[in-house]
């Protein structure tokens, strides 16, 4: 843990949102900074005032620099500092920051930001919200007390499409929703053993990759993008991508806490892997005057139908076609219109609706019959980004954001459910207790719901 500031737990007076002028520079940090982190994160904190960068690979670093100094060509780059250990960027920059963006696997969300929010910071961070629902829960609690700004980084929900997917959903444009199907075109797990040891390259700082994971030695298809596909550090093709693709389903249908998951198909994987294929069935109970819904995730690829081929279980995963619902391919080839590799489809008891991996392009199927819906007045409010969103409350001293903490707390745990299911295996029923966050029926699958953190690094 960082200092002890923040071991005696005490939630501090941000210092953005206290009486300074409204167009004040948020002192930021940026945790984590590649892909996301460099392509999103920092440019957005670089507007504002950059007070220091942390990642675990010194390359990182170097990239980030020489970034800041081409695109930011008023920005001191030197005034910048870098750390790989966040913990220790807490302990020396905490009088110099306002907020943090936290863009790590997703083994490293839940800990910077309650550091930060512990010591009154806003946090920004990835989705999904954390690794582990316990993690997810305690955020949101955590934020609660702290009363700071947060956002989860699922953009769509900031974005136009979700909201007018939810004003057309509740004008009735499709009836009752009882029926949903998500799919993504990832594939974020593996088969076979773990890879052997490798050597660790000058400039990585392996035990702070780790971090609350258990320790194991570096192997390919780890570092630096391949964590997702491993149970330790990230929570495979759904904790990449279905906090997208599901957040129209779940903002718009209202969903919380399904009763069941079901995995009605898992295609690889191992006891240490996510597979690289699945198909999971929730079951939502009703919510006040709306109707039981079954919402499907479906993931990654089919297996190659000219049976295995040479070499190991991907090669023949890769080879399939995309695990899309049928019904996708049914609709596609009715209407003439292409669904897009990640997406989801609305069913109800009057028609059927469409949206994008954020929320574009939500439309009535056919064309004919969303031109033919009378539009629906605007009723939720617009942003002008997730990051404007955030950005904008640290200046208000108006915590409140499109997807804050809690709200993204409730998709994230939907979203987590599916691992467990993956986890009990095909045909398994996992029942589950909101309330009391656990499985009753499958005890084995609550390994998931919690973990016990590395020394040093517990929340």
């Amino acid at each position: 843990m960082a200092g002890a500031a923040v071991g005696a737990g005490l939630f501090r007076a941000p210092l953005i949102w206290s009486g300074e002028p409204a167009n004040s520079k948020v002192g930021c940090a940026v945790i984590g900074c590649g892909g996301r982190g460099m392509t999103s994160h920092l440019p957005e904190a670089a507007k504002e005032r950059l007070v220091a960068i942390v990642d675990v690979d010194e390359k990182a670093w170097a990239k980030s620099m020489k970034f800041l100094a081409d695109k930011f060509k008023s920005l001191k780059v030197g005034d910048v500092k870098t750390f790989h250990d966040y913990r220790k960027m807490f302990d020396e920059c905490q009088k110099d920051i306002d907020a943090v963006f936290v863009a790590t696997p997703n083994h490293h969300h839940a800990l910077p930001a309650m550091i930060a929010m512990k010591l009154g910071k806003a946090a920004y961070v990835e989705k999904p919200l954390a690794h582990t629902i316990q993690e997810a829960r305690a955020m949101v609690e955590a934020a609660r007390q702290a009363k700071v700004p947060t956002q989860m980084g699922n953009q769509g929900h900031s974005a136009e499409g979700y909201r007018r997917l939810c004003e057309y959903l509740w004008a009735g444009a499709i009836g009752n929703v009882t029926e949903v199907h998500c799919w993504s075109d990832r594939a974020n797990g593996g088969v076979g053993p773990r890879p052997p040891r490798e050597a660790v390259p000058a400039g990585l700082h392996w035990d702070e990759l780790i971090g609350p994971s258990p320790f194991r030695d570096l192997h390919k298809d780890l570092h630096p993008h391949e964590w997702h596909g491993w149970y330790d550090f990230g929570n495979g093709s759904l904790g990449n991508m279905a906090c997208h693709v599901m957040d129209g389903a779940v903002w718009a249908l209202k969903l919380q806490w399904p009763t069941a998951i079901e995995a009605e198909q898992v295609l690889g994987g191992t006891d240490e892997r996510y597979p690289v294929g699945d198909s999971i069935r929730y079951d939502f109970p009703a919510r006040g005057d709306l109707p039981p819904v079954k919402l499907y995730w479906w993931d990654g690829k089919r297996p190659g139908v000219k049976g295995p081929a040479k070499g190991d279980e991907r090669d023949n995963v890769a080879k399939g076609a995309q695990n899309r619902p049928p019904i996708v391919e049914e609709l596609e080839k009715k209407y003439d219109r292409k669904l897009g590799g990640n997406g989801t489809l609305y069913i109800g008891d009057k028609g059927i609706m469409h949206s994008g991996t954020y929320g574009e392009g939500a439309r009535i199927l056919p064309e004919e019959k969303h031109k033919a819906f009378p539009p629906p007045a605007k009723s939720l409010p617009r942003t002008k980004g997730s990051f404007d969103d955030f950005l904008a409350a640290c200046r208000s001293g108006k915590p409140a954001t499109a997807s804050s903490f809690e709200v993204g707390a409730v998709l994230t745990e939907i979203v987590l459910l599916g691992n467990l299911a993956q986890k009990a295996g095909v045909g398994k029923k996992v029942e589950w207790d909101g309330p009391n966050m656990k499985c009753p029926n499958v005890p084995e699958a609550n390994a998931l719901v919690q973990r016990e953190n590395r020394k040093g690094w517990t929340i």
